[in-house]
């Protein structure tokens, strides 16, 4: 970009005005004066001549670096561009501006300074008149300045003087307020950074008008949960209501920039929305925010890798983590620049983009092929328990429902548990006996432990899970498992009967089983009682109705035998979502 770019509204200026803007980047400050008087009259004597507020950037070398026509929020510096940007210390650059009214700072401009971490910023106030001196000099245009700052203080982002006159402002010690500032901004940061090692997480939702209160808040909890379970501690949540999602930006420029302004006051290096974002939007906050941006569909991404611990868990996570990266290859810079359409604007050669793209479906396609042999091999396995004919339950529910919980009480499985959303991820199948209570004959049972389900299921997970998910529909039974002691246990029966609808192949019939008894109130579990006269309520932290449980097990298995043995498969007129609730009508 040259040296001499004119930022903000140029519509309307002349070419000599231009002339003037440009002529500022020859000024030069002293390094140790926020401005000096001869500068200032300048810069009002050209704001004045255009009719216009003007901004100009100045680094400690006492060079302007930027000039702009407009408010500070105007022309301010992307984050990207700033020499230096952090929380423990300011840009390395003031601003000096001009206004109109005789009124201090406005909360807009001061937001800017804030986002852009100025030194400081100079706001002068014009007369709207003035004379230049025949040497050359410009005199009379600025009636009092305002001197603003940020501090590092729990309560305040920054302090505004009251009005000063010029001189004073010009006389202030630069270097003494900016290594003062930057002192303690540094010790409040190492203060923050004690004992943290891991991202601080600023949490934002969006409340749609498809959406109630009860939902949106427990959509925030639960991606509260999942942040922590990734590893992230969450400082700092803020929700905005809108109609729609902003297209660009998801939220809307005001909530931007107290997005990126909450941010720099808690720490934050995370902002983590509360919803899928496109690439494009992704690429627009970050620009706006300076922080890293993601959503909760890579929050779960990274807690599947995390978990995953077989060879078949860690392929299935690399491949949705890669189907979920392709479409998101954007690069930064030449090196990574998307290639344009039409003759002569490839160039000699490929770009890194392309290439990197050809070697992402390579891998996306080798991958592919070893999940289906996983897919084959459990196939296999299931195969060979159905041609001993021994009956299957599959184990399913919302994540942290306690799946894994009850199968170690059922079968000593000594399957890793956690109070943690995905503490478990590969499926686990083991073998359950039960006594029949009427012929005391011992009953054979598979039970295995599927990953857990939870709401807005990303479809790159989907797919890339499906020989787990087979689990599912392959089984004889499924057991269908609540944690009665979560605020949104309704909720989270309709997205796992929602997930279970969208099986290519419908399920068989299904338990409804209540966890965690023994953490709910008389009112809750009356709640459920009346709304699932047939579900089941145990406890398997406490061991309490697992001897019931295993005998309604049996129940359910005879069931689904016999009702494959009659009706060989539910009809196809039946929609997938009938299906489903037929599968739920076992006594």
């Amino acid at each position: 970009m040259p040296i001499e770019t004119i930022f903000g509204n140029l519509q309307g200026l002349k070419p000599s005005q231009i002339k003037q803007l440009q002529r500022l980047y020859h000024q030069r400050l002293p390094g140790d004066r926020l401005t000096t008087p001869e500068f200032a009259q300048r810069l009002a004597a050209v704001s004045t001549e255009i009719g216009q507020p003007v901004c100009a950037y100045i680094n400690r070398r006492g060079q302007v670096i930027r000039v702009g026509v407009g408010t500070l929020r105007q022309t301010q510096i992307p984050p990207q561009d700033l020499p230096r940007y952090g929380a423990e210390r300011l840009s390395g650059i003031r601003c000096v501006a001009t206004k109109f009214k005789p009124e201090p700072p406005s909360s807009a401009a001061l937001t800017a300074m804030a986002l852009q971490r100025l030194d400081a910023l100079v706001l002068l106030v014009m007369t709207g008149e003035g004379f230049e001196r025949r040497g050359g000099g410009a005199t009379g245009y600025i009636r009092e300045a305002y001197l603003a700052h940020l501090i590092p203080h729990p309560e305040a982002n920054w302090t505004v003087s009251p009005p000063l006159s010029l001189d004073r402002v010009s006389q202030q010690d630069f270097l003494e307020l900016t290594e003062g500032l930057e002192s303690e901004f540094r010790r409040e940061f190492v203060a923050q950074q004690v004992e943290v090692d891991h991202d601080r997480a600023l949490l934002v939702g969006i409340m749609t008008d498809n959406l109630s209160a009860q939902q949106f808040q427990a959509g925030l909890e639960e991606l509260a949960r999942l942040v922590e379970t990734a590893g992230g501690d969450v400082v700092q949540v803020l929700s905005q209501k809108r109609a729609h999602p902003h297209p660009q930006t998801v939220v809307g420029e005001g909530k931007v920039q107290e997005i990126a302004l909450a941010a720099q006051t808690v720490g934050a290096n995370l902002i983590v929305f509360d919803r899928d974002l496109s690439p494009a939007q992704v690429r627009n906050l970050e620009a706006q925010i300076g922080v890293r941006v993601v959503d909760r569909t890579e929050v779960i991404l990274d807690i599947f890798a995390q978990r995953a611990q077989t060879g078949a868990g860690k392929l299935q996570v690399e491949l949705a983590q890669l189907e979920y990266t392709m479409p998101r290859l954007i690069g930064r810079g030449r090196d990574m620049s998307r290639l344009g359409g039409g003759i002569g604007t490839r160039g000699p050669g490929e770009t890194k983009l392309e290439t990197e793209r050809r070697a992402i479906q390579r891998r996306i396609a080798r991958l592919q092929q070893e999940v289906n042999q996983i897919q084959a091999h459990r196939a296999r396995l299931r195969q060979r328990r159905q041609h001993r004919d021994v009956p299957s339950v599959a184990v399913v529910g919302y994540t942290n429902a306690g799946k894994s919980t009850l199968l170690n009480a059922l079968t000593n499985a000594e399957v890793y548990t956690a109070d943690q959303l995905f503490a478990t991820l590969d499926p686990t199948s083991r073998r359950l006996v039960v006594t029949d209570a009427e012929t005391q004959e011992p009953v054979e049972l598979v039970l295995t432990d599927t990953v857990g389900f939870i709401h807005d299921l990303p479809p790159s997970l989907v797919d890339a899970f499906r020989a787990t998910l087979e689990e599912v529909t392959e089984a004889d039974a499924l057991l269908h498992l609540v944690d009665l002691s979560h605020p949104a246990w309704q909720s989270q029966i309709r997205s796992v009967m929602k997930i279970l609808s969208e099986m290519p192949i419908t399920p068989g019939p299904a338990l409804l089983v209540f966890n965690k008894i023994d953490q709910v109130d008389g009112d809750t579990l009356a709640l459920a009682q009346s709304e699932f006269p047939q579900a089941l309520f145990i406890s398997a932290g406490d061991r309490l109705g697992l001897g019931t449980l295993r005998q309604r097990l049996l129940q359910l298995v005879h069931y689904a035998v016999s009702m494959n043995a009659e009706m060989g498969e539910l009809p196809a007129s039946d929609s997938p979502a009938q299906q489903s609730r037929r599968s739920y009508d076992f006594p």
